[in-house]
């Protein structure tokens, strides 16, 4: 059995509710080290510092390499009962300090309180799913063409993964990604957002307190370029895995071939919502809250642009509209809200110059289509009738809580503007009818 560390100089649920206690460290080889240049860590609701965290280079990145490295042998050699043994272990512990944790979330990265406590939630999911998972490696053996011959397939863990994680879902985005590579055996280095990089050291607290082995589990802060340098090009990494932009992505992929390194990417898109004239309105309106204000739009499955069929148009809009005008904006740690800021004042740019470009193009304002009084990086919760297909809205990814309506009269109308979209991502389509729902996502 492994053994679970017990040697602290604080006890987590100090240190998480504390994020100063966590400051100017990063997690690599199974020590918190420091120095260097910091960065600040900004809450975008306050614009405040919350605290800050080195900026590591490509030298401390190669030695969390390193160190995954030289941890690999002995956990991929540990059985898939005692990985899953401390995979369960952190998920208790996550679910022990959730409250912590979405506090520290809501600090960092600006959701609404309850929106991070269902997001640590749904981060330990991922770990306790996997737990499981890890016990069920199985291989394969399969028939060979001679009769005499069968060929046994073994699966093992492919070594050390590198992961970069984004900034909108900063618990769930690391779960999803480490809980897997530890699962199977695999060491990982981790560059979470430099932006929200307290979630990242506080699971990885949490991982250290359940026992997880030296070097197993590394995080590395700090500026994404020098970093994720290392990352694609280092030999000794077998699996990079990225969400993010798609720009970003596919440039990194690229650099990944020279050492030809297994790659998964998550990135962003302009996902279209459907609604045809024989919806249950109600039901379609709340699923497109749902869909698009949840986290402020910035989700990288958030329906981008909004299709509805003409007989049921102005319902629609004007439900949507008045839905919309309630919604509760914010300080997520301040009190009830619906809706907390956007990340930082490039964000905020973005989403007015999307709305700007649209109103310019013809279309129509029904709620929101400016900054609210909440604070610098909040805007209004926004829905648009009579959506230009060439606005930038219905081209690019808008991150932000704007709602663009568009008009169609068929099927194949609706389903040719939805699939005019340079990144193309499933679709929701909604048809609801009495209790029949079909959807396609």
């Amino acid at each position: 059995m492994l053994p679970v560390s017990t040697a602290r100089n604080e006890s987590a649920q100090l240190r998480l509710a504390r994020p100063d206690l966590l400051r100017e460290k990063a997690w690599i080889g199974g020590a918190w080290i420091g120095g260097g240049a910091l960065l600040d860590v900004v809450n975008p609701a306050s614009q405040r510092t919350i605290a800050r965290t080195p900026n590591l280079g490509a030298d401390a990145a190669l030695d969390a390499v390193a160190a995954a490295q030289d941890a690999l042998p002995e956990w991929r050699a540990c059985s898939a009962h005692d990985r899953s043994a401390v995979l369960h272990r952190w998920f208790a512990l996550i679910l022990k300090h959730q409250d912590d944790l979405a506090r520290l979330l809501t600090a960092e990265q600006g959701k609404p309180l309850q929106e991070a406590r269902s997001e640590i939630a749904y981060a330990a999911a991922f770990v306790e799913w996997f737990a499981e998972e890890a016990k069920r490696g199985y291989g394969e053996i399969i028939p060979g063409h001679p009769r005499n011959v069968r060929t046994s397939v073994e699966k093992r863990a492919i070594g050390v993964v590198a992961a970069i994680t984004p900034w909108n879902f900063p618990a769930a985005m690391i779960t999803r990604k480490v809980a897997p590579a530890l699962a199977a055996g695999c060491t990982i280095v981790l560059k979470p957002s430099d932006l929200t990089p307290f979630t990242a050291l506080a699971l990885g607290l949490l991982a250290e307190e359940a026992g997880l082995p030296s070097g197993v589990f590394n995080i590395v802060t700090g500026a994404p370029a020098p970093i994720g340098d290392v990352f694609v090009t280092d030999p000794r990494i077998a699996k990079f895995t990225f969400t993010g932009s798609t720009p970003v992505g596919k440039a990194l992929s690229a650099r990944c071939m020279d050492t030809v390194k297994r790659v998964s990417l998550e990135l962003g898109g302009n996902a279209p919502f459907i609604v045809f004239n024989d919806a249950d309105i109600e039901r379609a309106v709340s699923g497109a809250l749902a869909s698009k204000f949840r986290n402020t739009g910035q989700t990288c499955i958030c329906a981008n642009r909004f299709f509805v069929q003409s007989d049921v148009y102005d319902e629609f809009a004007q439900r949507l509209a008045s839905r919309v005008a309630t919604l509760r904006v914010g300080d997520g740690l301040a009190g009830d809200t619906d809706q907390g800021p956007l990340i930082d004042g490039r964000a905020w740019t973005k989403v007015d110059a999307h709305v700007s470009d649209a109103l310019g193009r013809g279309a129509a304002l029904l709620t929101g289509g400016q900054g609210h009084t909440a604070g610098a990086n909040f805007y209004q919760p926004t829905v648009l009738t009579n959506v230009d297909p060439g606005a930038l809205l219905c081209r690019e990814e808008t991150f932000g809580p704007v709602a663009g309506l568009l008009r169609f009269e068929s099927e194949s109308e609706a389903l040719a503007l939805a699939n005019d979209s340079a990144r193309r991502l499933g679709f929701l389509c909604v048809h609801l009818q009495s209790s029949t729902r079909s959807a396609c996502n």
